[in-house]
């Protein structure tokens, strides 16, 4: 884990908790999860194992306000940031 969180980090964590990610690319970062066919489900997961790995608490406001890869990576390195 880095001192921030990058497109391949964020593409690592999705696809331990979801599987394969071939549909993310750096070009669509902000394409809506559902576009990209992720479910609210699964980006509570990708929410639960980025606590996890980061030592990051996430409100649930902050996850329902993650509608976008990009969004995620975002919130990640400004609490990163902010610590």
């Amino acid at each position: 884990m880095s001192a921030s969180m990058t497109f391949e980090d964020l593409k690592a964590v999705m696809s331990r908790c979801t599987g394969e990610v071939d549909d993310l690319r750096a070009d669509n970062l902000d394409a809506a999860f559902t576009d990209i066919g992720y479910d609210s489900l699964a980006v509570l997961e990708i929410a639960s194992q980025i606590q996890r790995e980061y030592s990051l608490q996430i409100p649930d406001e902050a996850i329902e306000g993650m509608n976008s890869p990009q969004d995620v990576i975002d919130y990640v390195n400004a609490s990163l940031s902010a610590v």
